[in-house]
This record gives C-alpha cells, structure tokens and sequence, in this order.
C-alpha cells in the first residue's frame, strides 16, 4: 500500500504532466483537422459529377468555363459557355448514357453575355453523355476537344438531411484520424474517441446516407450484397474496420496495447484510402434499356 507521502508525489507527477498532455493533444488536434480540411477540398475538386473547367480561344483572347456534370430531376440542365461575340455560335450535342442512340444537337442561345443550352432533365440516376461545338468563321472549336462529358440527375435532397450527412461524415473523418494520431503517438482517451468515430460513422454513414440515397435515387442501399454503388460499399467497409475496432478495445482495453492501437491504425488507413476515392464514383445508374423495354410494352398495349 502507497504511503501518504508517495501518494502526493504521484499526484504532484501527474499535475506536471498535464500541462505536458495538453500540449500534445493539441497539436495532434491541430494535424487532424488539416488532414479533414485536405481530404474535403480533394473531394470537392476530384469526382465524376464535379464541374469540368477548362478554356478556349477566340479571337486572340482566352475564356474560361465551367460544364456541369451533375443535373436534378425537376430542371433542365444549363451548359453554359462565355459568349464573346463576333458571330460565334454553339450547340450542345448529346445521347443517353450509356446507349447507342445517336448524338441529338440543340441550339445555344445568348443569355445574359453567355451561350446556353440546356440539356433536358432525366429520371433520377439517369445519365447523358455530352459535348459542346462551337463554330464560327475562324472555324470550329469542341469542348472538351477529344473526349465527351457524363452528366448524371438526382432528385433534390432535402437539406435537412443532406448537410447533417455530410457534416457527420467529415467529424467522423476528423476524429478518426484523430483517433490514428492518439493511438501512434499518444494514447491517451483512444477508446472513447474510437467510439465516437463510430458513432459518427454509423449515423452520417449507415442512417442519413441511405436517407440521402433513397432521396436523390430512389433506393436506401445500392451497394454490396444488392448492387455495386462504389459510394455505398465504401461506407460499409469503413463503418466494418471501426466495428471491428471497437470489438478488439472491447477485449484489450488498455490504451498502450499495441494490438489495439495497431487495429486503429489499420482502421484509419481504410478510412483515408477511401476519402482518396473521389466521391460518387461508379454510383447510382439508370439502365436505359429496361425502360425502352417497359415503353415499348406500353405502346404495345395501346
């Protein structure tokens, strides 16, 4: 049994290593959020429905633009270049996705100092597949000039839902790492923070993104064992390494076993592997050919 003496002693020991643990749990803080912060802004410049930019030249002067790749259900979708006069005209040539119908061409027209045409709005999760010309005396210009462009639509997603969906999913991020960064240099608090990541994870992630999903495509889940929707099994795989953390601290809950920490680790690698997958890829998709299947049962039966 510790004497009085040897009690103080440990209780003066740790009130100097507070400020210590402090101090550390801070800059680990600091890390975890500049990790969050970057893993957000490469998710909002990469992914197959984030704009494509790009510029074209004309009459000695360059113009910039932005090509929509993400369209809703209740609107047709604007493509929109700069309009720099001089008697340049465009067009919007498009098909359904993926199909072998033909390119269908549809006028642009000025507006408000730009050339627009507006790509006509599709069922939720349908795709067209597009591509811009334009032409003049000096001759034609094809935006983008060799390949073609991918615009998918959803159904408008109320925010009530969609932005407490993707708040919990960058704190579920955030922590994580957090959690990675306690387990390799200071494990201090790692049980609680890796229950936190799960719970983040398991409400951002398996409740409101299915809500997201049914809203915007008509389905809660599309991924693994029901389909392949890239987004929705790579929720699944993160949501199942911190489930597996939180079965590994259950049984060695100690914060300095290397085992759990080493789980934690391996969690928050699978976490930022896939954030590095840029998001909505190889997600929701429309198959065009059973409804050309169903209208032509219709049209029979008329």
């Amino acid at each position: 049994m510790a004497t009085p003496q040897e009690d103080i002693l440990r209780v003066m020991s740790n009130n100097e290593q507070s400020p210590k643990r402090a101090w550390v749990s801070g800059i680990l803080w600091v890390m975890a959020v500049i990790i969050m912060f970057a893993a957000a802004d490469y998710q909002e410049r990469t992914g197959p429905t984030k704009e494509f930019k790009g510029f074209f030249t004309f009459a000695g002067e360059t113009h910039a633009f932005e090509l929509v790749r993400s369209g809703s259900t209740d609107a047709d979708a604007p493509v929109v270049v700069p309009d720099p006069g001089g008697g340049l005209t465009g067009r919007v040539l498009f098909k359904r996705y993926p199909t072998d119908d033909p390119f269908t061409p549809i006028p642009m027209e000025s507006v408000a100092g730009d050339l627009q045409g507006l790509l006509p709005a599709q069922l939720a999760a349908g795709k067209l597949e597009y591509y811009v010309v334009l032409e003049s005396a000096e001759g034609s210009i094809r935006i983008p000039e060799e390949d073609t462009l991918i615009i998918r639509f959803k159904d408008p997603v109320p925010l009530g839902f969609l932005v407490p969906h993707i708040i919990f999913m960058f704190i579920a991020l955030l922590v994580g790492v957090r959690t990675a960064l306690a387990a390799a240099f200071h494990p201090v608090g790692i049980r609680k923070l890796a229950w936190t990541t799960l719970g983040l994870m398991s409400v951002g992630g398996m409740i409101l993104g299915p809500i997201v999903q049914k809203f915007a495509f008509g389905a809660l889940w599309t991924g693994w064992p029901f389909g392949y929707d890239l987004t929705d099994n790579k929720t699944l795989i993160m949501w199942i390494v911190w489930v597996g953390v939180a079965v590994v601290l259950a049984k060695r809950p100690s914060p300095k076993d290397w085992l759990a920490r080493g789980a934690i680790l391996m969690a928050a690698i699978v976490m930022m592997t896939v954030y590095l997958i840029p998001h909505s890829l190889r997600g929701s998709e429309l198959d065009y050919s059973q409804l050309d299947e169903v209208s032509s049962l219709e049209e029979g039966q008329i």
